[in-house]
């Protein structure tokens, strides 16, 4: 605690009086500072937190409602503490309404000015000739050597048809890059943004991802807007990265959730 401590004091200039762990995500602690002038504050500690802080502070200023960053400093993340509520149907019309924010902020080329990464899993952002290029080279063949052969294989053969599956030049938009829905914080009828993954590209991804484990109620997709013609199999496409992703990090019990993708497009 002393190094948090320290770190604390000398960006917000106050002291710890307490703290307790909050729910966080699968390679990440946050918990919940009670300072000594009785202010409080969300601690997220990681080796990526500044670039965390951009991108957050990218969120805000698309007009998205992502927590304010207080303060960052090289391994400490310091966030504006929210009150976490249950969804509600309110709440996801604020998430529908916070992507349509979000995918709004168009960037010059796909991809981000610095690479991130998921724990030991590396996400390359440097930019691609054009979008099929760069969820080939930037996201499922980003470490092919990392797949098993079998799998490899059918991801570099998919891999090898995307310029006609999916658009060239779909505007660049500023995605989340990790949307599932714990990394969503519902505070009453608003919905935050946390946890990003941000890079510029295609909308459809973020969408992809919010569906990958469950289907979002009716209220965000009107908030957010109809999907485009030929999204059923674009967004197959777009849930393959999260599967291998979490093959990676989590194991062979995701292997089907590759594989249940690859099947579906038939490769």
């Amino acid at each position: 605690m002393s190094g948090l401590a320290d770190t604390v004091f000398s960006l917000l200039g106050a002291g710890i009086s307490r703290a307790r762990p909050l729910h966080g995500g699968d390679l990440s602690e946050v918990q919940l500072l009670e300072l000594e002038d009785g202010r409080r504050a969300a601690a997220k500690t990681g080796p990526l937190a500044l670039r965390e802080a951009a991108m957050l502070q990218a969120i805000r200023a698309a007009g998205a409602p992502a927590p304010e960053v207080l303060g960052a400093a090289d391994g400490v993340l310091l966030l504006q503490a929210l009150e976490e509520t249950r969804a509600s149907p309110a709440g996801w019309q604020a998430l529908g309404r916070a992507l349509q924010h979000l995918h709004a902020a168009e960037g010059p080329r796909y991809g981000w000015p610095e690479d991130y990464a998921f724990g030991p899993v590396a996400i390359p952002n440097a930019p691609a000739g054009d979008w099929p290029a760069f969820w080939a080279a930037r996201r499922l063949l980003a470490a092919p050597e990392a797949l098993p052969r079998d799998l490899r294989l059918r991801v570099e053969a998919l891999a090898a048809r995307l310029p006609e599956l999916l658009p060239a030049a779909p505007a660049a938009v500023l995605l989340h890059g990790d949307l599932w829905t714990g990394n969503v914080l519902f505070s009453g009828p608003d919905a935050y943004l946390i946890d990003p993954a941000c890079y510029y590209g295609h909308g459809e991804a973020d969408l992809a991802m919010l569906h990958l484990f469950g289907t979002p109620p009716a209220e965000f997709q009107a908030a957010y807007g109809a999907p485009e013609p030929g999204h059923e199999q674009r967004r197959l496409i777009y849930q393959l990265w999260p599967a291998l992703v979490h093959l990676r990090l989590f194991g062979a019990s995701y292997r089907g959730m590759a594989e249940s993708r690859l099947d579906a497009l038939g490769f």
